[in-house]
């Protein structure tokens, strides 16, 4: 037999790439442990390096946001096939910035519509926009820009966003952009707040702010930091949301229109500095406080109720993407207070950044670096 040798830079090439945690093939599944027992963590697509946003289409396909590069993906649930979009809107994939949330129309099996919220700008002066087009194929068309946030600004820092339909309205999140944070209790701009519009963009005349001289008219609520979580309660019909604290003190909160979140007045964190936020009060009256609030900071991201039939024990409960701890975060809730906490997918070591209940009841969960897990029964 004839003997083959490796040359030196094949055998390094083999060296490096064993040693290094990017060559190597991801499992594909894990067991992991959970209070109602043992769990499969399974990996359906891996290669989206921030996972943002994710939705699932009446086919059971998946559109997911790819922060970093600014593309949507078309995923399928099954196969795990990859195809990003064609026609996708440019994104600014700067800091927090990049392609945010993706939201299908809830009657998107006859009309195709999907909503799109992403960085917009360059290196000089940046906002978050939503984009409304029709997902043709594998190609958004007939793009139309139906929100911009006002104002623009240098640094490329918290821009939220989530966004959900309820009934005829479009409700999302806007960051303060962080180094504006008094700007989320000035009616005068879209920052630090939630926001709602009719489907097509247009502004509903019974928003809370409309006819408020100086006030921008989309608002719903204000007093927020950075808001990267929205749901509705299946039961209620409530809108909730969690929000970004600073060192410390992230919060979730029952959102009613007109009403003030306290950022930055009022937050049980503290500045990364040390320093305290505001007078350094936690409560202060004329402020909603959160019905819950976590210290140290979880920094959660990504929102959803679970009223699936796969995981009974779960009915009901809230799920939410812990990127600092590296975990996902479930609540139990009874009559709009947590009454339970558990952390899962501690074992991964992976920043879940946004959780979804599919069409088969299974959950969801991207993570940062970047895979798309499904947690299926063991």
């Amino acid at each position: 037999m004839k003997k083959q040798f490796l040359g030196f830079s094949t055998v390094l090439f083999i060296v490096v790439c064993t040693l290094s945690q990017s060559c190597r093939e991801h499992p594909k599944s894990w067991i992991v442990d959970s209070e109602m027992g043992k769990l499969r963590v399974e990996v359906l697509a891996d290669s989206i390096r921030v996972p943002f946003g994710m939705a699932f289409l009446p086919s059971g396909e998946l559109l997911v946001t790819d922060r970093a590069t600014g593309d949507i993906i078309l995923l399928d649930g099954q196969s795990g096939k990859k195809i990003r979009l064609k026609g996708v809107p440019s994104s600014l994939s700067q800091g927090d910035g990049g392609a945010l949330d993706v939201l299908p129309h809830p009657d998107y099996k006859n009309n195709g519509l999907i909503y799109f919220s992403h960085a917009i700008g360059d290196t000089t002066r940046s906002t978050m926009a939503i984009d409304r087009a029709t997902l043709q194929g594998d190609s958004l068309i007939q793009v139309k820009r139906i929100f911009t946030a006002m104002p623009y600004y240098e640094k490329p820092n918290h821009f939220g966003t989530r966004m959900l339909i309820k009934d005829r309205y479009l409700f999302f999140t806007m960051g303060e952009r962080y180094f504006l944070s008094y700007s989320a209790q000035s009616l005068d701009n879209h920052l630090g707040k939630t926001m709602r519009l009719f489907e097509d963009g247009g502004i509903p005349a019974d928003n809370p702010y409309v006819g408020t001289e100086n006030a921008q008219p989309e608002i719903w609520s204000y007093g927020h930091r950075n808001p990267q979580g929205l749901a509705l309660h299946p039961d209620t019909g409530q809108l909730w949301l969690h929000e970004h604290g600073p060192k410390g003190g992230d919060e979730v909160n029952i959102i009613q229109p007109g009403l003030n979140y306290g950022w930055p007045v009022v937050s049980y964190g503290r500045n990364y500095d040390g320093t305290p936020v505001g007078m350094g009060l936690a409560r202060q009256k004329g402020l909603e406080p959160p019905i819950y609030q976590y210290t140290p900071s979880i920094a959660p991201s990504g929102m959803a109720f679970y009223t699936g039939e796969v995981f009974p024990q779960w009915k009901g409960n809230l799920f939410i993407g812990g990127l600092a701890l590296q975990h996902l975060n479930r609540l139990v809730i009874e009559d709009d207070k947590v009454v339970h906490e558990e952390r899962l997918l501690k074992e991964l070591e992976k920043r879940a950044r946004v959780v979804k209940q599919g069409p088969d009841g299974y959950l969801y969960v991207g993570v940062d670096g970047g895979m798309v897990l499904r947690i299926v029964p063991n």
